[in-house]
């Protein structure tokens, strides 16, 4: 597995050199994570390879669906009856 912090897309060229890191040391599946985005061409590759590409929008979901490092709270949030004011005429 390896993470990137990075702003702009992760290209290509970084997922083949971690898919040569992953050969040199016999692995045959790997993980890419960013919190930045992958390019088409990025992508394109890793499906090629058995690399699993998280990109920061995945990152975040699965954050949260695990509820890693996070806390929730149950907010109320009141709805008015508009039936309850009806306007009268006469």
């Amino acid at each position: 597995m390896q993470a990137k912090r990075w702003q702009s897309l992760v290209g290509r060229p970084e997922v083949q050199a971690y898919y040569g890191a992953l050969a040199g040391n016999r692995a045959t599946k790997g993980v890419l994570i960013t919190t930045s985005s992958f390019s088409p061409q990025a992508r394109e590759f890793a499906r090629s390879v058995a690399i699993v590409l998280v990109d920061g929008l995945r990152l975040a979901e699965l954050i949260i669906d695990s509820e890693i490092s996070i806390t929730s709270r149950t907010i109320r949030v009141p709805k008015l009856d508009s039936g309850y004011f009806k306007e009268e005429t006469g």
